[in-house]
């Protein structure tokens, strides 16, 4: 049994480009060409690099295109809009042709090579659309970089008469579904590969994508929450919330939602880097805002942090490159039995930029740098709460200018993280 919000939501008519309501024709247009890199890309992907730019033009032949089968896999992580995505292409296809077929590769692109499918109809396209989530067929991470992996996806499509593979995903998946690509057109398989921008950071865009699909709605959820917590704030008046949000390899939902919701400190990740500000400046910068307020008598306010800041401040991006080399297959640290004969192992052996970083961060933050490494021996950098990293680090300050009589406030503090809301 549906609900009034659920039978008013299947009801809703995404607007569309007018062109798109009517019978279209493909044109193709100039040959494309990388941003830069030109050549070196052109030696990899010589069968498919420089295809044209296709538009669609009105067509006044209605006259009924081949029968085609088509199969959609959702890649990564998800981002509102996946499942309209799906219902446009079963919509498209069915208005070329009534007998084309869409499958769905379930769990990713593993699906694909373990053949994994299922015949996407309207009953089940219907029941999704306008609906959040990547549950229609399962999204995953594995990667299409083998040949045997293309060839098990060829076996597939080929059993299924499957002519064309669309790959909904962000830059990985997009760079797999280019490699994918080049290989069927070697090969001649007569199968397309075509690549669909997905991902709430909004780092996938040039001059023909304004925003990947995902970005403004994952902003717009990421804001409402800010905005909550800036109202509990303002009525409280005693808590500082530090709150962390998606987006490791760019600032872009960070600094839209600090455009929303005006907030008393918004960190932008590349500003970081472009002005070379280190850990300690950062987080001068927090501590001489909030002591400000507070000399105001304002002892709350809210600091937007995004989730890739460490590896953008270039202090820590070196330590984290030596940590890296050093503690990678290191069986000589590995058989050190305490955390701080770890310590004392990785102080004694950095440069000396490096050791002043790692002396300054917190001990809990320091240990889960040296201690917390992914199957490469890699520091994971994406686990570290930088809310409480910086929350840590501003309390001892505010602590240290107490002390030296400076600042007479008080501070408290909450730390939060908003990632997984917003998909």
């Amino acid at each position: 049994m549906k609900s009034a919000l659920q039978i008013a939501r299947a009801a809703y008519k995404p607007r569309m480009p007018l062109i798109l309501n009517q019978n279209v024709k493909t044109v193709d247009g100039q040959a494309t060409e990388s941003v830069s890199d030109r050549e070196s890309i052109k030696a990899l992907f010589p069968n498919t690099y420089g295809m044209p730019v296709v538009t669609f033009e009105a067509d006044n032949d209605h006259t009924e295109h081949r029968q085609m089968n088509v199969g959609v896999i959702l890649s990564g992580g998800q981002a509102p809009g996946g499942h309209n995505v799906i219902a446009g292409l079963f919509d498209g296809l069915k208005r070329l042709n009534a007998d084309n077929m869409l499958y769905g590769f379930l769990g990713g692109p593993a699906g694909l090579v373990d053949h994994k499918v299922m015949e996407l109809n309207a009953a089940i396209v219907d029941e999704y659309r306008n609906t959040g989530g990547f549950d229609i067929i399962g999204s995953g991470r594995t990667k299409l970089e083998t040949v045997e992996q293309f060839e098990k996806g060829r076996e597939i499509c080929n059993k299924l008469n499957i002519k064309a593979i669309v790959i909904i995903g962000g830059d990985d998946s997009n760079t797999n579904a280019c490699i994918l690509a080049e290989y069927y057109k070697a090969k001649g398989y007569g199968i397309q590969v075509i690549g669909c921008p997905k991902t709430i950071d909004g780092d996938l865009k040039n001059s023909m994508i304004e925003a990947s699909f995902g970005f403004d709605t994952a902003c717009k959820v990421y804001s409402e929450l800010i905005g909550n917590i800036q109202r509990d704030a303002n009525s409280a008046k005693k808590y500082w919330h530090f709150i962390r949000l998606m987006g490791r390899s760019a600032s872009h939902i960070t600094l839209e939602c600090a455009l929303q919701t005006q907030p008393n400190v918004a960190i932008i990740s590349e500003e970081i880097e472009v002005k070379r500000l280190n850990l300690s400046q950062i987080v001068d910068g927090i501590v001489d805002v909030v002591v400000k307020r507070g000399n105001a008598g304002f002892y709350f306010g809210t600091v937007l942090i995004p989730e890739g800041l460490i590896e953008f401040i270039p202090a820590c991006k070196v330590l984290i490159a030596e940590l890296n080399d050093l503690l990678a297959d290191n069986d000589e640290f590995n058989n050190l039995t305490n955390d701080e004969q770890k310590r004392n192992f990785i102080i004694n052996r950095l440069s000396d930029e490096s050791r002043d970083t790692f002396v300054s961060l917190p001990a809990n933050i320091a240990r889960q740098l040296s201690l917390d490494r992914d199957s490469h021996g890699n520091v994971q950098v994406s686990l570290i709460e930088t809310e409480k990293l910086l929350i840590e680090m501003v309390t001892a300050r505010l602590a240290a200018l107490k002390k030296d009589g400076v600042y007479h406030g008080k501070f408290a503090s909450l730390g939060h993280f908003f990632g997984y809301e917003g998909r």
